[in-house]
Order: structure tokens, then C-alpha cells, then sequence
């Protein structure tokens, strides 16, 4: 485990502040009937379709539990990215949704620099990855995964540096101009390297590190983001099984092609994967 603090049980309503703002592992309460995860949303100001899918989804949604496993932000350069209209906006979705249900957030290789600051503005408690979450008498081990795609080699060299404190409190102390713009340096860098490959193309979350985590946590069950290759399969050891978030799309449609985006809901009767209005259907808890 990463050493951080399990977070203690939620209560029947959420508390005006999450008890600690990050934490490795959690007993999901007797009372959760529905626990949602979704990831890699990537909104931003130019995907408008994709916002409003979400901001419709995170209201409506009667899961006691919400859990965001990365890549929620297109780009996240720092807390004070919360000042800019379009991320309060969406900061002021998560901050409404907090009110009334469980919402833990995971960064991922877009928004890895999420913080305490705005944990504490949605009320939302920052999960560790990996994640361990015991509920309806099972053991899930959550991730995004990236750090698992052992043959994206610049990828996880790159991601060594900018996880270390020194650079992050380094990049944290330019403006956020300047920060705006090496990210966005960065994420042109990297479409470029990806050089119009395929989805199916990507580096893919690699068995062996996987088997490792599930051992280490008694877990039989991997759930992650980041590939876009969503499934339910079979996966790094024998009697195990990995489900993959998809990605959300909106707005940047080839022809013919439907919205991407579904919820993965986990309830006593297992994880199912649900259309967006099917996730929506049910009763909503009211806020405090």
C-alpha cells in the first residue's frame, strides 16, 4: 500500500468536508447501493457536448459514489486553473455533486496535478493509485493505468520526471500562462509521437505489474482508464478479471460514429456497464 491513510467510512451524508483528502483504501459503507466509476472525460473548453453530457450525468446520477479514475481535464497545470470560467465550471459540478454523494477523484496522465486545494473546493477526497475499494463483499483494485503501459518507454520516463515534488513545486511557481503553455507544448509533442496511430495501436496496461498489485491487495478484480479499449476480460492471473473505462466523446465525431461514454456501476448484483441514460434512471439523493 502507498502508506497514505484509508480513508475512514463515509457517512450516511456526506460531511461539508472530506475527513482526509487522499487516501489509499476504502470499505464502502452498508448503506452504498451504487457505486459509479468513470474516467478520461478530458473536458475542456472545446468540447462543449462532452461537458454538458457529463454536468447532466454528475446531477441526475443516483449512485451513492462517484469515483473518476483520471483524466478527467483535458489539461490541469494547478489549483489556480479553478479561477479560469471553464474549469469552474466544472469545478462547480463536482462541488454540487459532493453535497450529496461520495466523490473520489484520481489523477491521471492529463491532470496529474490536481490538489488539496481543489479537493477541498468539490469536497472530494484525491485516491491514491492503485485504489483499493472493498465493497458488496469483494475486493476492486482501481488505477488509470498508465503507469502500468511498461512499452510507452518516453511515456513513463517523462512521467517519472513531472511526479517528482521538486518539479512539480518548480512548475507550480511559474505563471499560469507559462504553465498553460509548456502543457500544452507537451500534449502537441505528444500527439506528434503517437503519429496518427490507432486507439487499438496504444500501449496497453502490461500483465505482469498488474498480477503484482492484485496479489499485493488480495484482489481479483482490476478496474482502469487510459487505454480507451473499453472490455471485461480475463486478465494477469488466473481467475482474474480487468474491466477498462472507456474514454468520453462528445463533440470530435468522425461520420457515422455514436457518442462514446457509458458508466461502470458497481451494486450488490455486480458490475454492469450502463449508457448514460440508463446511469441517470432512479432515485437522486437530495443534497444536505
Amino acid at each position: 500500500m502507498s502508506g497514505q491513510p484509508h480513508c475512514p467510512a463515509p457517512e450516511a451524508t456526506p460531511p461539508l468536508t472530506p475527513p482526509s483528502w487522499r487516501c489509499d483504501a476504502l470499505e464502502a459503507p452498508a448503506h452504498w447501493q451504487r457505486i459509479d466509476f468513470i474516467s478520461d472525460l478530458h473536458l475542456h473548453a472545446g468540447r462543449p457536448r462532452t461537458f454538458a453530457a457529463w454536468a447532466d450525468y454528475m446531477a441526475r446520477t443516483p449512485a451513492d459514489a462517484v469515483l473518476i479514475l483520471g483524466d478527467l481535464f483535458e489539461l490541469w497545470v494547478g489549483d489556480d486553473m479553478a479561477t479560469q470560467a471553464f474549469e469552474q465550471s466544472a469545478a462547480k459540478v463536482l462541488q454540487q455533486a459532493g453535497q450529496r454523494l461520495w466523490l473520489g477523484l484520481m489523477v491521471g496522465n492529463r491532470d496529474f496535478l490536481m490538489g488539496q486545494q481543489l479537493m477541498q473546493l468539490c469536497r472530494a477526497t484525491a485516491l491514491d493509485d492503485p485504489f483499493a475499494l472493498t465493497a458488496f463483499g469483494q475486493r476492486h483494485l482501481l488505477t488509470h493505468g498508465d503507469a502500468w503501459c511498461l512499452d510507452d518507454a518516453p511515456y513513463l520516463k517523462f512521467r517519472a520526471m513531472v511526479r517528482q515534488p521538486a518539479w512539480q513545486t518548480a512548475f507550480l511557481q511559474r505563471s499560469l500562462p507559462e504553465r498553460l503553455a509548456v502543457a500544452q507544448g507537451i500534449r502537441t509533442e505528444s500527439e506528434q509521437r503517437k503519429g496518427g496511430q490507432a486507439m487499438a495501436e496504444w500501449a496497453d496496461v502490461c500483465a505482469a505489474p498488474a498480477a503484482q498489485a492484485l496479489q499485493a491487495h488480495g484482489s481479483l478484480s482490476l478496474i482502469h482508464g487510459h487505454t480507451h479499449r473499453p472490455a471485461s476480460e480475463p486478465f494477469a492471473m488466473a481467475g482474474a478479471q480487468r474491466h477498462v473505462l472507456p474514454d468520453w466523446e462528445f463533440d470530435e465525431l468522425p461520420d457515422g460514429q455514436p457518442p462514446r461514454g457509458h458508466v461502470l456501476r458497481l451494486s450488490a448484483d455486480g458490475l454492469q456497464r450502463l449508457s448514460l441514460a440508463q446511469a441517470v434512471t432512479g432515485p437522486v439523493t437530495e443534497p444536505r
